[in-house]
């Protein structure tokens, strides 16, 4: 079967999954434009690992390059075809390690990172994964143990599901009495008082802030909100910051005189630091480098739609295919390494496969 034939099914939603030999730069040049919903990838790192070409020319072999800037550009040209085959609302995440020559940390993530951005990528997100554990035997720094993942979009409006990652409140408000208490204990007493004694509010504040704080007391009765904090004018200090030119809240603050912060009940989005331990099971094999499936359920979930079609460029042995698969998506994935490929195909379901 064709490369374009096995990608059409994949597109046309005839096949579940889609796996594709060859160098990654020259089959995306077959893929339509903007026909992936989503790409999660990570790239062979810099001259970390020699990977099997299984006579394939080494010299398109990403990751052996003799200098850090000819693999940063040959990366960003890579993923200039991933931006005219990604959808305008679709998003890519990045997965990139930093690499240590001659004792210098070379920052090869940020380095990747800003090429793109050149490139007219947005970037969204830098996300750290704590891999929890690690080993390492320099004697004259920290030991390593994160990565880099960063989210990028080629549009200011994307599709991104908030509700589908949310973390549910683990603490529910309550009445004691008549006294509403949110998750932690915050009854609006103390806000109350200090609004109605606060010297430097107007009339008019003063009555806009008590309104908001009952309206905001009575969200929480009804469920629609789990906690709050009130910063009032003269009496708390803004967030962040008090310039006015950087801070939306200090601005907020000195027109009204205060604002309010809210937790909904739907629950709090993840932080940018994920505690994930790596994959174990499949480095048995060859392949020394595999995604653990609960690093990729997030970006899935996030900026993807049941059906989508998950496009990784470098699949490995096809960790991202079956995190798609078991959230109801599509894979399409891209490998050199005809190894590798043969992996990916024995862990994937093969009445869901074209190849």
């Amino acid at each position: 079967m064709t490369n374009q034939q096995i990608i059409s099914k994949v597109l046309d939603k005839n096949q579940k999954n889609g796996l594709l030999t060859g160098n990654c730069k020259d089959i995306l040049a077959e893929i339509p434009d903007e026909s992936i919903d989503c790409v999660i990838t990570s790239p062979p790192y810099w001259q970390m690992r020699k990977y099997r070409t299984n006579g394939n020319d080494a010299d398109s072999m990403i990751g052996e390059e003799k200098t850090p800037e000819e693999y940063v550009k040959r990366l960003a040209g890579i993923f200039l075809q991933i931006k005219r085959v990604l959808k305008s609302d679709g998003s890519v995440w990045l997965n990139l390690g930093d690499k240590y020559h001659n004792k210098n940390l070379m920052g090869m993530p940020w380095r990747v990172a800003l090429a793109l951005q050149n490139n007219g990528w947005i970037l969204r997100n830098d996300v750290i994964w704590h891999q929890m554990k690690g080993t390492q035997s320099a004697k004259d720094r920290l030991r390593d143990v994160h990565e880099h993942i960063f989210h990028f979009v080629k549009s200011k409006k994307y599709y991104y599901d908030t509700d589908a990652i949310r973390i549910k409140p683990k603490k529910l408000p309550k009445i004691n009495g008549k006294k509403i208490i949110s998750a932690t204990g915050v009854s609006g007493k103390k806000y109350r008082r200090q609004i109605l004694e606060s010297k430097e509010l107007n009339e008019q504040e003063r009555a806009a802030a008590i309104k908001t704080l009952d309206q905001t007391l009575e969200k929480i009765k009804v469920g629609e909100l789990v906690d709050f904090r009130m910063t009032i004018r003269g009496a708390q200090r803004t967030y962040h910051s008090d310039n006015l030119e950087v801070s939306g809240r200090a601005k907020e603050l000195k027109t009204k005189g205060f604002y309010i912060m809210t937790s909904t009940a739907k629950g709090h989005l993840p932080s940018d630091i994920w505690n994930i331990v790596p994959e174990d099971e499949w480095r048995k094999d060859v392949h020394y480098a595999v995604f653990p499936t609960e690093l990729l359920e997030l970006p899935i979930k996030a900026t993807s739609r049941i059906g989508s079609v998950i496009l990784d460029p470098f699949m490995g042995t096809g960790s991202t295919l079956i995190a798609a698969n078991q959230l109801n998506r599509q894979g399409l994935g891209i490998e050199l390494s005809e190894e590798y490929v043969e992996i990916a195909r024995n862990r994937l379901n093969p009445a869901q496969l074209t190849w």
